[in-house]
Parts: structure tokens; sequence; C-alpha cells
């Protein structure tokens, strides 16, 4: 059983539409364990993927944020290679990857750096003003019969 209704759920919600598909993304998603990442919070707002790409250079890695998707994906060109190398034993994968993450709202990617085999992307969410919570005042008639009666 790989489907679920949630349609009771969003009986009484608004706008929740959006996990509803992401939840049905989660479903579909290929379970490739190519590169290994770690997910971890470094702060209440900030975040860091960490991925294994021994073998991958700068050059090699591409990082694109579009909407709430991350894609980081890795192809090594080996075409201007001059002689074929012959293995006696190969450990290090180096094949193609593109791995997808899909990010809440209002995360953007802020830094990312490749030190020592690992890709380190940083992230931090920046909720915009306009969307922080305000305290609404309450206006009532008490103030304006103590405006009168003065």
């Amino acid at each position: 059983m790989r489907s679920f209704d949630l349609s009771p759920l969003f009986r009484t919600t608004v706008g929740f539409d959006r996990m509803a598909r992401a939840l049905d993304t989660l479903s579909d998603e290929p379970t490739n364990s190519f590169p290994p990442y770690n997910i971890e919070s470094t702060g209440e707002d900030a975040y860091r993927i960490t991925m294994a790409v021994a073998g991958f250079g700068e050059n090699d890695i591409d990082i694109t944020a579009q909407d709430a998707t991350l894609v980081v994906s890795g192809r090594i060109d080996r075409s201007g290679e001059a002689e074929e190398r012959k293995f006696l034993h190969r450990g290090i994968a180096e094949r193609a990857f593109e791995r997808r993450f899909n990010l809440a709202e209002h995360v953007v990617v802020t830094n990312a750096a490749l030190e020592n085999g690992l890709l380190h992307i940083d992230l931090v969410r920046e909720v915009p003003e306009e969307k922080k919570p305000k305290k609404i005042a309450i206006s009532g008639n008490a103030k304006v019969l103590e405006n009168q009666a003065a």
C-alpha cells in the first residue's frame, strides 16, 4: 500500500495542499544511496547538508536551487585525458549522480564549499518580516467612551 487518502485531514485546513503534494512525491523518491550524505541542524534556523563526493572537483559539481528544490549533481569529464587508466582495484566510484532535496518555505542556500572530498551546503530559513507573527492590538468602545466623557 503506497497511497494514503489524506482528504479527511484537509477538511478543516486551508492552504495545506502543498503538504499533500510533498507527501506524494516522497513515496515516489528513488532509493539511490550514492553519494552518501548527512543533514544536520547547525542552529535554530540553520542547516547543513554534507555529501561525500570523493574524486569530484569544484568544476565537476553543479548546485541548483529552484522553487522548493535543491538539486546537486556531479559528473566527471574524462574526455581530455590522453590515455586510458588501468585499475588494479577501483573503490572510488566517480560515477555521475543527481541528488534532490525538498526545501521548506523560506529556506535558502547561503554557502557551498568543497573540503577534503566533502561537499558542505549551508542553508538558512529566512522568514520575511511580513510573514512573521504580528501582535494585533484590540480596540474597544471603552477608550472611545473615556474620550467622550472628558
